[in-house]
C-alpha cells in the first residue's frame, strides 16, 4: 500500500486561485508513488470560495474542504487541517501559489530520508520592497533575541510534518498559536530547504502590517518571558534615575541655585509615565493571554466539511 500525503491549504477569499493550485499540485503529485488528498480550509471567506470548493469536490474525490463559521485566522486554519488529516505526512502551504508546488517532491524526498520535519526558508529577494524586507529582518531578530527558540530569517508556513509530529500537535491546547515557533520548539529531526517565492496568482496579500505586528507579538509572548524581565530592568533604571535627581536638588538648594522649573518636571513625569505604561502594557499582554486561555474556547468552529 502506498504512503499517503495530505496537503493542507488555508484560504481566505482565494476563489480565483483554487483551480490554479489544484492543477499545479496534480501535475507534481500524480507521477509520484503516493496516495494524496488536498484539504482546503476556508477561513470564513466572504467570496464564493466555499460554493466553488463544494462544486469541485463533488467531481474530485481527492479534494476535501473545511469551512469555518467565521474568520479564525491562518494559524487556526492550519490546526484544523492537521486535526482532520489522516495521512502519513502532512504538507501545509498557502493558497496563492507563492509557495511553489514544484517543491513538493523535494519535501517528500527529505522526509523519506528520515526527517520528521522539513520546513522551508524564503530566499531574500532584491525585488522585495525595502520596508517589507526591513520589517521581516527586524521581526526575526527581535523574536530570536527575546524567545527561547531560534527561527531562521524567512522561515515560512510551507512545511512537511510526519504523522508522529502531527499527533503531538493535536494534543496542544495553547490558545495563541504560532506554528513557526511551535514546530521548532517540538524538536524531532528537522531539516530545511530554501525557496524563491513565486508571483501571487490572483488577488492581494491578506497579511498587512497590523497582522504582521500581531503575529510578532504572539510569537514573542508565546515563547518567552523576557519582556517581563526587561520591564523589571526598566523599573529599576527609572527608579535609579529618580533617586539620582535628589542629590542634584539638594545641592542646588544648598548653593542657592533654583531648582529647574515646571518644564523639567513635566518632561520627567512624561518620561517615567511612558515607562510605566510600557511596563503595564507588557504585563497586560501576558495577563490577557492567561485570561483567554482560561476560557478554553475552541481554536475554530467548523460550519461545513466533506471529511468523514
Amino acid at each position: 500500500m502506498n504512503k499517503k500525503i495530505c496537503i493542507i491549504i488555508p484560504i481566505y477569499n482565494e476563489v480565483n486561485n483554487i483551480v490554479v493550485m489544484l492543477s499545479a499540485i496534480k501535475i507534481v503529485m500524480q507521477p509520484l508513488p503516493y496516495d494524496y488528498n488536498i484539504i482546503f480550509v476556508d477561513d470564513g471567506s466572504s467570496d464564493d470560495s466555499l460554493l466553488f470548493l463544494k462544486k469541485i469536490a463533488a467531481e474530485n474525490k481527492l479534494l476535501n474542504y473545511i469551512s469555518f463559521s467565521k474568520n479564525f485566522g491562518h494559524q487556526n486554519a492550519l490546526k484544523a487541517g492537521l486535526d482532520l488529516s489522516d495521512a502519513d505526512a502532512v504538507i501545509s502551504m498557502d493558497g496563492d501559489m507563492q509557495h511553489p508546488p514544484s517543491l513538493l517532491p523535494q519535501l517528500i524526498a527529505l522526509w523519506e530520508t528520515g526527517n520528521d520535519v522539513v520546513y522551508t526558508i524564503r530566499k531574500k529577494e532584491k525585488e522585495m520592497p525595502f520596508i517589507k524586507r526591513t520589517t521581516s529582518n527586524l521581526f526575526y531578530n527581535i523574536l530570536n533575541k527575546l524567545s527561547s527558540i531560534e527561527i531562521e530569517n524567512g522561515t515560512a508556513d510551507f512545511r512537511l510534518l510526519d504523522r508522529k509530529v502531527v499527533n503531538v500537535i493535536r494534543e496542544i491546547k495553547e490558545y495563541d498559536l504560532f506554528w513557526r515557533g511551535m514546530v521548532k520548539w517540538l524538536g524531532f529531526k528537522q531539516t530545511s530547504i530554501e525557496y524563491v517565492p513565486a508571483e501571487r496568482a490572483n488577488g492581494v496579500s491578506k497579511y498587512n502590517f497590523k497582522k504582521m505586528m500581531e503575529l510578532a507579538l504572539k510569537g514573542i509572548t508565546s515563547f518567552s518571558t523576557k519582556p517581563l524581565t526587561i520591564a523589571i530592568y526598566l523599573g529599576f533604571a527609572s527608579a535609579f534615575i529618580s533617586l539620582a535627581y535628589i542629590p542634584y536638588a539638594l545641592l542646588s538648594i544648598l548653593y542657592g541655585h533654583p531648582v529647574s522649573g515646571w518644564a523639567s518636571v513635566i518632561v520627567t513625569i512624561a518620561f517615567f509615565g511612558g515607562i510605566q505604561l510600557i511596563i503595564l502594557g507588557i504585563i497586560g499582554m501576558y495577563l490577557g493571554k492567561l485570561f483567554m486561555q482560561s476560557k478554553q474556547r475552541p481554536h475554530y468552529i467548523i460550519n461545513e466539511t466533506n471529511i468523514k
